[in-house]
């Protein structure tokens, strides 16, 4: 594919993306022109778009490789992923999920404006350690998040993909962790 703005990290390093997670790509990809935030630049047609938008733009292709998907939040459309201990499934704890395939054993959360503005990325991450059915997590952040400067009309620009990488090289690189995940990927949009 030539010159693709969609990005991609795996941890840890030493494995493979899976054939799902290489499907997962491929939607991203398929999609990039809709969601891209690299190509958004300040004066363009396109804005930030929230996460729920881009989840929207991306449901019928993760549905067609069998994705469950989050119908909207505001509406009481979603759906958890129960969080089991060892004894007994607690009904009262779960987990609002974007997107779950349930075969892949995989979560996957679509982050935009609060993806590292306020740690977002973390709390997915915590969330898909505590789940027992979930085996693989994927992360989608944009690559570039602007925002506009309260005291002046400049922007701000934030390498998110980037800083959401450091985050995980220095925790996948520093083995203090016992992380219960098989595969983590980042996909920057």
């Amino acid at each position: 594919m030539k010159n693709s703005e969609i990005k991609f990290q795996l941890f840890p390093k030493t494995k493979k993306p899976t054939k799902l997670m290489k499907e997962v790509i491929a939607v991203f990809r398929r999609n990039e022109n809709k969601i891209g935030s690299t190509k958004n630049r300040i004066g363009s047609t396109k804005k930030n778009l929230k996460s729920d938008e881009v989840l929207k733009i991306l449901s019928n292709d993760l549905i067609g490789i069998g994705f469950v998907v989050e119908k909207d939040k505001k509406n009481k459309q979603s759906f958890g992923v129960p969080f089991r201990s060892k004894e007994e499934v607690l009904k009262s704890q779960s987990f609002d999920v974007d997107a779950f395939h349930s075969r892949g054993k995989i979560i996957l959360e679509i982050e935009a404006g609060r993806a590292v503005a306020n740690y977002q990325f973390l709390k997915d991450f915590f969330e898909a350690c505590v789940i027992p059915d979930a085996e693989n997590l994927i992360i989608a952040v944009r690559n570039i998040y602007y925002t506009k400067k309260k005291e002046s009309n400049e922007f701000r620009e934030s390498k998110d993909f980037e800083k959401v990488i450091k985050y995980f090289e220095t925790l996948y690189t520093s083995n203090r962790l016992q992380i219960p995940l098989k595969r983590l990927l980042i996909i920057g949009y």
